[in-house]
């Protein structure tokens, strides 16, 4: 195992050329073409259309445009310390496209959400391959990538007349993060180049921002709910900062009416034209959140009328499990419950905000009242600590204030 360093014609251009060793190959028995044997073997030869046979050849590596020998000899160095411990893999030639949808979403789609995958796969076939499909994974950069975004930021969307938002690029920018992210630990390419692209920022004109209610608000519409079929359902949200697909997902057998708690296991997630059950967003999704004693006597009024609905319809009653569903037993539809949850909203006569939002104001009032951030964290569900604040951070002036008067109250008491 040899390698050398040379200069090349061109000033302050270096190169190394490496000898890997034996490696796999091809040889064509019509023209003679090699092909290295990487991780699909070729049927027959792309330029002749030959009989392939197996063979083994000694493989040697080159790479060129080091601007100095010091440089040049740096990389060959962690090359050939790559090759001693068995953890090296021939660069890849396939373009973006190639490695996305033939190699990539089909390795992850059996390790994410089926949401998730979906949302690569739009992802990848709407606003990355038409873009920069043809490029190769190896030759793809910060600057083309940047480029891509500008592309979309203009004329993204399916009309090709307006651009998409900038939460949506940077979803783009997320999805294809995690894709060269992938390309670096399967040895494919050497960096990652979305470390050098400039994703637009999350916030802008365009990004809605949260918009949360009062106490006062939240008090006044589940007063207004109270002979509504689904204010149980909203009042559990309210007071458990529970996602949708959680809430519609939670099962009698994932709740502790005695002991004031509730699990987190399941959620229920639109997937194209069906509902399936899921795992909980994060790991820490999968908890136990604590009832309060009215929230426990909401659910146990729910258990309630849901004896009554399986009375009433005797046979055809759908036996589900879940606590909250239609009038037959069957499972809620997430779509349908947003909705009903803007006329809900509507008929109340509040300043209309998404369901998610409920979720924003449970966090906001707990955080405004002292609550403290971990505690809050681990109600949510939060992977960490740092998203809350985060994502709530404008609920923490007030709580600065607060604090600011209580410390200068303990120094200057005793004046």
């Amino acid at each position: 195992m040899r390698g050398h360093v040379r200069k090349r014609g061109e000033p302050g251009s270096w190169e190394f050329i490496v000898d890997i060793g034996l490696a796999a190959a091809q040889r064509c028995a019509v023209c003679n073409k090699r092909l290295w044997v990487e991780r699909r073997p070729k049927q027959s030869c792309p330029k002749c259309g030959g009989a392939l046979k197996e063979t083994e050849e000694r493989r040697r590596e080159t790479k060129s445009g080091f601007a100095t020998q010091k440089e040049c000899q740096a990389a060959m160095n962690k090359l050939l310390v790559a090759v001693e411990q068995h953890n090296y893999s021939a660069p890849t030639k396939a373009s973006v496209k190639e490695y996305l949808t033939k190699e990539w979403l089909p390795a992850v789609k059996a390790t994410i959400r089926p949401s998730t995958y979906n949302s690569y796969v739009q992802h990848v076939d709407c606003h990355i391959v038409p873009h920069i499909g043809t490029v190769k994974l190896q030759k793809l950069s910060g600057s083309q990538v940047n480029a891509l975004y500008a592309k979309l930021a203009e004329t993204g969307r399916k009309n090709g007349k307006t651009g998409l938002s900038p939460m949506t690029i940077h979803h783009v920018h997320a999805c294809l993060h995690k894709a060269c992210k992938d390309a670096v630990r399967w040895g494919h390419i050497s960096r990652n180049p979305l470390d050098a692209a400039d994703p637009p920022r999350k916030k802008s004109d365009g990004t809605k921002e949260m918009r949360t209610w009062t106490k006062e608000q939240v008090k006044a519409f589940l007063g207004a709910m109270q002979d509504e079929r689904l204010c149980s359902l909203w009042h559990t949200i309210a007071m458990t900062g529970m996602r949708r697909g959680e809430s519609i997902g939670l099962r009698w057998s994932d709740v502790d009416l005695e002991g004031g708690r509730l699990s987190v296991r399941r959620a229920l997630i639109p997937n194209g034209r069906e509902v399936i059950v899921s795992e909980p967003k994060t790991v820490k999704g999968r908890r136990v959140i604590a009832l309060d004693p009215g929230t426990v006597e909401v659910l146990k009024a729910q258990a309630a009328r849901q004896l009554d609905e399986q009375k009433e319809w005797d046979e055809a009653w759908v036996e589900t499990g879940l606590v909250f569903t239609l009038e037959n037993g069957a499972a809620l539809d997430p779509e349908s419950v947003s909705r009903y949850w803007r006329q809900a909203v509507k008929k109340a006569m509040l300043p209309q905000i998404r369901l998610h939002d409920l979720r924003h104001t449970h966090a906001t009032l707990a955080l405004q009242a002292g609550i403290h951030p971990k505690v809050v964290s681990e109600r949510l569900g939060h992977a960490t600590i740092s998203i809350t604040l985060d994502t709530y951070s404008h609920a923490i002036p007030a709580m600065q204030e607060e604090a600011a008067a209580l410390i200068a109250g303990l120094v200057f008491s005793g004046e």
